[in-house]
Formats: structure tokens, C-alpha cells, sequence
């Protein structure tokens, strides 16, 4: 199959899941997921993966343009979304739904495993390269306290490690 053949048949599978996540109800926790800008094609699926595994609410997915959500493996479809061209339009949005907001940062930000994080939150994960909207750089920030050698995480591996961070809290898990 060419290249550009499987390209199509992503871009249908994305328009099919994206009408189909219009019906999507909010999970059953209150965390929710800010995606700034990521690339569309590696990590956003396996978000939604994680995101349905442990109860997000939604995720807001800024500037995110189609991507295939075959490893979502049916995620997209019970984890609502809400898309936003800008990320201020998302910060009002939390701002009015009374949500503390916190950037996920590679390094120098207190720890996320000792904080304690509010019901009502939200976590902005950015670009793995470019990282986060200018904007977001007045948030308040939290990053995961690692111990080798290696800087940073994977974007879809941190927001993992967040959402049970957040699960562990809220969901009584020792």
C-alpha cells in the first residue's frame, strides 16, 4: 500500500472516530488533559489510550490537527474531546469550570509525586520539541522526579505517569 494510500485511510478513520467522540460522556474522574500542540502522528492516540484507562474527564487537544487514532484502540470513541485553535480559548474554559491548571515541565519544577493535586485539575502537556504555548509559561509547574540519566519523557509515558499520579489521590489507591 503507498504512502500516501494509508495517509487517506488515516485521515478517514480520524473523521470517523471524531463524529463518533461527539457523543463521547466525560469520565468519571475530574482530571483533565491539555495537549498543546503535540504531534499529531506519535503520541496523541496513546493519550487517549491512558486517558480512558484511568477515568480522565476529557482532553483539550490545541492546534492538534487528524492523526490516526488506530492506537487510541477504541479510546476516542468514550474519551471526549474538545478542540481549540488557540490555548487561551481552553484556559477560559477551565478558568470558568473553577480548575487549577499546572504545565507538566522537564526538570526544575517541583516534584509531581509530591504534590498534592486538586480534585478539579487540569495538566498542560506541550510539544516534545518545541514544548509549551508562550502562554502556558504562567502556570504553575510540576514535572516527575527521575532518577537516570535521561532529561525528559515521552510526552504519551509522562502523561501516563500524571494520570495515575492524579488516580492515586482521588481514587484512594495506596
Amino acid at each position: 500500500m503507498s504512502r500516501r494510500r494509508r495517509h487517506m485511510d488515516a485521515l478517514a478513520r480520524y473523521e470517523r472516530e471524531r463524529r463518533r467522540n461527539l457523543s463521547a460522556l466525560p469520565g468519571p474522574g475530574e482530571l483533565i488533559l491539555v495537549l498543546d500542540h503535540l504531534k499529531p502522528g506519535f503520541n496523541v492516540a496513546k493519550i487517549f489510550r491512558s486517558a480512558q484507562a484511568f477515568g480522565v474527564r476529557e482532553l483539550h487537544l490545541i492546534g492538534i490537527g487528524p492523526f490516526d487514532p488506530a492506537p487510541a484502540k477504541g479510546a476516542m470513541r468514550v474519551v471526549p474531546a474538545r478542540l481549540f485553535e488557540q490555548f487561551d480559548e481552553s484556559m477560559r474554559l477551565l478558568a470558568a469550570a473553577d480548575y487549577a491548571v499546572f504545565r507538566m515541565v522537564a526538570g526544575g519544577g517541583p516534584a509531581l509525586q509530591g504534590a498534592r493535586l486538586p480534585r478539579r485539575c487540569a495538566l498542560v502537556l506541550g510539544h516534545e520539541e518545541f514544548g509549551l504555548s508562550a502562554a502556558a509559561e504562567a502556570l504553575p509547574a510540576l514535572s516527575i522526579a527521575q532518577w537516570g540519566g535521561m532529561q525528559s519523557l515521552n510526552v504519551s509515558i509522562a502523561a501516563s505517569i500524571a494520570m495515575y499520579e492524579y488516580f492515586r489521590q482521588h481514587a484512594g489507591m495506596s
